[in-house]
């Protein structure tokens, strides 16, 4: 099979399984996409392949930037505000080390994302479901 064949599979995999996906999987699936991203950038940067490392950085930081943006900063008070403030600080990691060729703060930015995409992972079925219903609720109620 093909570069390109192969490609084309990932795509409709990934766009399948964001279709089927409930708004908790896409979180993580946002989170780990930016670790890879910044993994691949890391691996660009010591290759001294400057176009994918500008291509991945571009990915990572458009990701988290959604991440950060996304947030409901209504019902999430001061967690939501706090990985606000996280959040920010990753993108501003990532644009540096992208400007100054600094692998370790592309290391501190996945070390950041790492134990928030293990804490999203370890959240219980019965949570994210009481979660859901209570969104549902609150938006039958506007």
């Amino acid at each position: 099979m093909s570069l390109r064949g192969i490609k084309a599979y990932q795509k409709s995999t990934v766009k399948q399984d964001i279709a089927a996906s409930d708004p908790h999987k896409l979180t993580l699936m946002l989170m780990q996409g930016a670790m890879d991203k910044i993994a691949y950038a890391k691996g660009a940067m010591e290759r001294k392949d400057f176009v994918d490392k500008s291509k991945f950085v571009t990915k990572a930081t458009s990701i988290v930037i959604y991440l950060r943006d996304t947030l409901d900063m209504d019902v999430g008070g001061e967690i939501a505000a706090n990985l606000f403030s996280l959040y920010s600080y990753i993108v501003e990691l990532i644009n540096d080390a992208h400007f100054n060729n600094d692998i370790a703060k592309l290391d501190e930015a996945y070390s950041l994302l790492e134990p928030i995409r293990d804490a999203w992972v370890a959240i219980p079925e019965s949570a994210k479901l009481e979660a859901y219903e209570k969104k549902a609720m609150a938006a039958s109620n506007v």
